[in-house]
């Protein structure tokens, strides 16, 4: 169930402009009604509401000019459609896919479980894991890794908290911002944050290491922060219930996370706690900088619940243990 970004009213059949990408209850579904910055391209025969049925029969006069709108992928009722709204989804699925498989790597080459000693003992497969769900200083040129290390995690503590800050926060975002935008922000920012903490270890070193990979980086919790960072901007005093109980404003959790990172990377290094403290601040910092460029679009909500009407909860923070992002 979806919330109005208008009224905050709960739709079972919500509404997406195609304009803003938010979302809408019946009486603000119309742009007129929700202040749609559509209004001005109203004349645009593609126009600028989806009421997300297949409208193809009726609807001869879309906007054709895209590649994807030719091959039939990009409308209502298309391939891409089914996407439309479900980023989040999306996400969260392919990093436990991506999980299963860095599990079912290390069991047929003998890196199960992953510690010191089995990477050791199987260095050439390891080589092969790294460069395939690593992003590591040694081979930053390996251009796929800075994607595939969003996706991959280093164990099932790790990926489980970042997928309960995906969830709940990025759900709200790709609704205030539109899926398209929310795919843009999720893999730039969560490259961007395992290429900022490689670069600083490159920098570190004086030149690219040579050797085992074996200080890598793994992890969605830039993008998760990135995610959290636009919506601090955008609604501060969002409450997070932490462990269910304790209404904590976003502001306050975003501001503690910082300076807790501020105050590892300065007084034990940047990799304190075998955790990527410069992605995470990165991640942080590029979903600050989005916020204040989408701010004022539209409401966003002011609590963040488990469930659609089921009372408060939120996730207990950001980030992930050891030896990832």
């Amino acid at each position: 169930m979806s919330r109005c970004d208008e009224c905050g009213k709960q739709e079972n059949m919500p509404y997406q402009c195609r304009h803003c990408g938010g979302t809408f209850c019946a009486e603000h579904r119309l742009p007129e009604n929700h202040g749609c910055p559509g209004l001005n391209q109203w004349q645009d025969p593609g126009g600028v509401f989806d009421s997300g049925f297949d409208d193809t029969v009726v609807d001869d006069d879309r906007d054709e000019s895209g590649i994807a709108a030719k091959l039939g992928f990009d409308r209502p009722g298309g391939l891409l459609g089914y996407f439309r709204g479900n980023m989040t989804f999306v996400f969260l699925g392919l990093m436990w896919v991506t999980f299963a498989a860095q599990l079912v790597f290390q069991a047929v080459t003998g890196l199960f479980p992953l510690t010191r000693a089995t990477i050791t003992a199987n260095p050439e497969a390891y080589r092969l894991y790294s460069s395939v769900f690593v992003l590591t200083p040694h081979h930053p040129e390996y251009v796929w890794t800075w994607f595939t290390s969003v996706f991959a995690h280093g164990g099932f503590a790790h990926i489980a908290f970042n997928s309960i800050v995906i969830y709940f926060f990025g759900r709200l975002v790709e609704d205030y911002v539109g899926s398209r935008n929310f795919t843009l922000l999720f893999l730039g920012s969560g490259a961007l944050a395992g290429l900022g903490q490689v670069a600083l270890t490159i920098a570190q070193n004086g030149a690219i290491p040579t050797g085992l990979p074996v200080d890598g980086v793994l992890g969605a919790s830039g993008a998760g922060l990135a995610i959290m960072g636009v919506l601090t901007v955008l609604n501060p005093g969002l409450r997070v219930y932490l462990y269910f109980i304790l209404p904590v404003p976003l502001w306050l959790l975003t501001v503690g996370y910082t300076g807790w990172t501020v105050f590892q990377i300065f007084a034990v290094g940047a990799g304190a706690g075998n955790t990527a403290q410069v992605a995470h601040l990165v991640g942080l910092v590029i979903g600050l900088a989005y916020g204040q460029h989408v701010k004022g679009r539209h409401r966003v909500p002011n609590q963040l619940q488990f469930g659609a009407g089921r009372g408060p909860g939120g996730p207990g923070g950001p980030g992930g243990p050891g030896g990832r992002f």
